[in-house]
């Protein structure tokens, strides 16, 4: 998660879009753990590929399990962990409509302004209520058909 509250009110976060698909829905930019890597390993190389920086965990902020039905009638319980990343500079400058580096193709990054949400999809949803800046442990939600819950 990389937010930015410098911009007054609830802040901004860094999320990422597939151009190529609906427009306003937004999800986290990340991705899936290699063989042999930890996660904190692993968000860092995906935050490296997608926005060309080289960035600091501050720490783990959240896990999210997710039951979901896919659209070929599969059944699933993915398991997401979610990592507070140090805010810098480099990372403010990014310009929303700005192509990830290492991504598919189609991905942009978007500043998503937590005051103005309309028209916006994101997923995870907790992002849009829950302030990790201000939180102090990590955070466990459960989303069952879309309906996501926090744990603790």
């Amino acid at each position: 998660l990389i937010k930015d509250d410098s911009t007054g009110g609830r802040g901004r976060i860094l999320m990422a879009r597939n151009s190529a698909e609906r427009e306003g829905v937004y999800y986290s930019v990340g991705g899936r753990v290699q063989y042999g890597e930890s996660l904190e390993q692993a968000v860092l190389r995906e935050l490296k590929e997608e926005t060309g920086l080289d960035c600091k965990v501050e720490r783990l902020c959240a896990i999210h399990e997710n039951f979901f039905t896919a659209s070929n009638g599969f059944k699933y319980h993915e398991f997401s962990s979610f990592f507070l990343v140090k805010i810098t500079d480099e990372l403010r400058a990014i310009k929303s409509g700005q192509r990830t580096t290492g991504g598919p193709s189609d991905e942009i990054l978007q500043w998503i302004d937590l005051d103005n949400l309309e028209g916006i999809t994101i997923f995870p949803n907790f992002f849009t209520t829950t302030d990790f800046t201000k939180e102090t442990g990590v955070v466990h939600f459960v989303s069952k058909n879309e309906v996501c819950k926090r744990q603790n």
